[in-house]
């Protein structure tokens, strides 16, 4: 399972937060929606949530 969690998950999860990070700045390039802006930072701060979850318990299972 651990190998499947490194090589598919995480780069998953970094390229997610990666997304929504160009999606919130196109947005506010182009002066779009404030209500759009604060919802993607919002999605893009639970989006970097996970994906902090993911490494931490990937580096634990390493250890074990």
């Amino acid at each position: 399972m651990l190998h499947w969690t490194i090589y598919l998950l995480i780069p998953l999860a970094l390229a997610s937060v990666a997304g929504v990070l160009i999606l919130g700045l196109f947005n506010l390039a182009s002066g779009g929606s404030p209500q759009r802006s604060q919802k993607l930072m919002q999605l893009r701060v639970l989006f970097q949530f996970l994906a902090v979850i993911l490494v931490m318990i990937t580096i634990y299972a390493m250890r074990h």
